[in-house]
């Protein structure tokens, strides 16, 4: 069972919004393109295209903003904006040393063509369901209709049940007819238990269609969740082994083959509506093995315990830096900083990439298995200048891809991602430089690490 995870108030009250972006920095245009993007779909902003260039600076054709033909779509405000940030900036960085981008990486304007295909997929769950290397069509027919859930409940009142009903009829009509292929794609090994997940997600249709009838409305969204754990259950047993060979130069470091759980607990100060929080993390080594098991390796040296957030500031939070000059992890065994490569995995790649960004390699259109599209995407920091740089410092996305999906953001391709928070994510933006981690703490899938130094040398 899942340890309860949960948050301590000082007083009980809800999360507090998101602060507005500050005024745009015209020395941080990529930063600052995604705080416009997130704040475009704020309820006070209308789909208009401001009068202003992205420096702030006032145009000439002021008395033509109140006219209709001005008026554009919020597609069209998200592709003159990416022309503005390519055409001004060239290839976007970040202004932090220790994640912006090499700055001689060739200029690259994101594909119109990507950006207006359709909002991202930001939901941690799916994107880890996703992200599975398995290819069991029956599965996720059942998968789509639950996670469509979430778009159902968006409409006000009882009227969303009639949504949700469809929704219901649609999972359990494609756990009855696609039973058989589901069961035949489970890895022998995990069979009994993948068989197992499958009658509890097939009963649990049954109640939740229930809960429809009896209109229970806020019984909905729990349910829901239950049941993709389930599919997630199921999906994962498909996975028959780990499905590729990590490089034979990274063979010898920690490598997590498969999937962990980890749980950081973070003391809050000088908050006074939270008092310390827990954090879910699910890290993925199936594209991410050698910079998963970096970490997982250092978290159970109890490297970050007792270590300090490091920057919060509505971009990202980070932490890792050690204490002393050293910017990473210094291994005792080597008495020299561990290193590891920049590790991406692309769609419809067996494995992954090393040492060289996507834009190096000239995948201009390559979408990440793990896109940088959720609040909460965790990654590696690295140097300015050097991909293979990475070592213990981390860092967690405070922004939605809320226009621009994988490939055509900042980040993706250019720093490895290896997992989500997926319990608690909202909480990270309350977080602030001098917070405390007062643990991290592996709780499921230690198993799948292979080469722990930890147990060479402590």
């Amino acid at each position: 069972m899942a340890a309860i995870i949960s948050c301590r108030y000082n007083y009980c009250s809800s999360p507090q919004p998101i602060k507005a972006s500050k005024p745009i920095n015209p020395n941080k245009l990529s930063t600052n393109f995604i705080s416009f993007a997130h704040t475009l779909n704020d309820r006070r902003f209308r789909p208009k295209c401001s009068c202003k260039d992205p420096r702030g600076v006032q145009t000439p054709s002021d008395k033509q903003c109140g006219q209709k033909d001005w008026i554009f779509s919020l597609k069209e405000c998200a592709i003159s904006m990416a022309l503005a940030v390519g055409l001004i900036a060239g290839v976007p960085t970040l202004g932090w040393p220790n994640y912006s981008n090499a700055a001689n990486a060739p200029p690259v304007l994101p594909d119109l063509s990507v950006l207006i295909s359709g909002p991202p997929i930001k939901d941690p769950g799916t994107l880890l369901r996703n992200a599975l290397p398995i290819d069991n069509k029956a599965i996720r027919e059942v998968q789509k209709p639950l996670e469509d859930i979430t778009d159902s409940l968006k409409v006000v009142g009882l009227k969303a049940l009639d949504s949700v009903e469809r929704n219901v009829r649609q999972a359990s009509r494609a756990v009855k007819q696609g039973r058989s292929l589901i069961v035949s794609g489970m890895a022998k090994s995990k069979v009994d238990h993948g068989i197992e997940l499958l009658n509890k997600l097939e009963a649990g249709l049954d109640e939740l269609q229930q809960i429809v009838e009896d209109k229970n409305r806020d019984a909905v969204a729990p349910k829901q969740k239950e049941l993709l754990n389930y599919v997630g259950g199921v999906e994962e047993d498909m996975v028959d082994g780990f499905p590729y060979e990590v490089p034979e130069e990274y063979q010898s470091m920690p490598l997590l083959k498969g999937r962990a759980t980890v749980d950081m607990k973070v003391k809050v100060k000088d908050n006074p509506n939270l008092d310390e929080c827990t954090f879910r993390i699910v890290l993925d080594g199936y594209n991410a093995p050698v910079t998963a098991g970096n970490f997982i390796d250092l978290v159970e040296r109890h490297f970050y315990d007792g270590m300090e957030i490091q920057r919060a500031d509505g971009f990202v939070v980070q932490t890792g830096d050690p204490e002393g000059p050293a910017e990473g992890f210094i291994d005792p065994s080597k008495e020299k900083t561990r290193t590891i490569p920049l590790e991406i995995m692309v769609d419809g790649e067996k494995a992954p990439f090393y040492g060289e960004t996507l834009e190096e390699l000239g995948l201009y259109k390559a979408q990440t298995k793990l896109p940088f599209n959720a609040f909460g995407t965790m990654a590696m920091a690295r140097d300015e200048f050097e991909n293979n740089s990475a070592s213990s410092q981390v860092f967690w996305l405070l922004k939605e891809s809320e226009l621009t999906p994988s490939n055509a953001n900042i980040l993706d391709g250019r720093y490895a991602v290896f997992g989500f928070v997926t319990e608690n994510q909202d909480y990270l933006a309350d977080l602030k430089v001098g917070d405390v981690i007062e643990s991290m703490q592996v709780v499921s899938g230690l198993d799948n690490l292979v080469n722990p130094s930890y147990k060479i040398a402590g």
